[in-house]
């Protein structure tokens, strides 16, 4: 499906890659699921992006879901409220941001897996019900939303959302794959 270019769309999209989440994880084993990730080290060593090596089983990829939801949750609410505060939290911009993921990371480590898959759900509910009211324009018109700089609020939400859960479908099914290839089964 191409990126949404208005909120039927934009919900469409998230609710389908919200869904076809779930279903992945509902098709992993309580083994896959609870085993750390056991990507190859020649495999990390290419990868660029840091959450290969950040994220070290399923419930680190739900949580970090989880709390880029409420992100955006806090933001857009603040914003509807006439609070201007930034996306991200002092003092992470969009330089640094590696750095609150890794916070999040490590605030996490006791969260169990069901546990941050409920949160995942609600979040997901709660997002899904905070774009409803905003219609196309505001959504989709660079500079029509003052606190959005010169993004859209659609892009935030394509990000925290149908985006996010088509990396964390891809982590995921990589992570299962490793698990299930002859070399991991010797």
């Amino acid at each position: 499906m191409p990126r949404p270019t208005n909120k039927i769309d934009l919900m469409e999209l998230s609710e389908l890659k919200f869904s076809e989440l779930i279903n992945t994880l509902e098709n992993m084993s309580t083994y896959e699921l609870n085993t750390p990730f056991m990507f190859p080290e020649d495999f990390l060593d290419k990868q660029k992006a840091n959450h290969w090596k950040r994220d070290k089983n399923v419930r680190d990829v739900i949580v970090h879901l989880y709390e880029w939801h409420q992100l955006l949750i806090k933001w857009a609410k603040n914003q509807k409220s006439g609070i201007n505060k930034a996306f991200l939290p002092e003092p992470y911009n969009w330089r640094n941001y590696s750095g609150l993921n890794e916070k999040i990371w490590e605030n996490h480590q006791q969260t169990t897996l069901n546990e941050s898959i409920h949160a995942f759900k609600e979040s997901h509910s709660q997002l899904m019900g905070l774009v409803e009211p905003f219609s196309d324009e505001e959504l989709f018109t660079k500079g029509y939303l003052t606190w959005t700089g010169n993004s859209t609020l659609a892009s935030y939400w394509i990000s925290a959302t149908s985006s996010h859960y088509d990396w964390a479908i891809k982590k995921n099914k990589r992570h299962k794959r490793e698990l299930n290839s002859p070399k991991t089964k010797n």
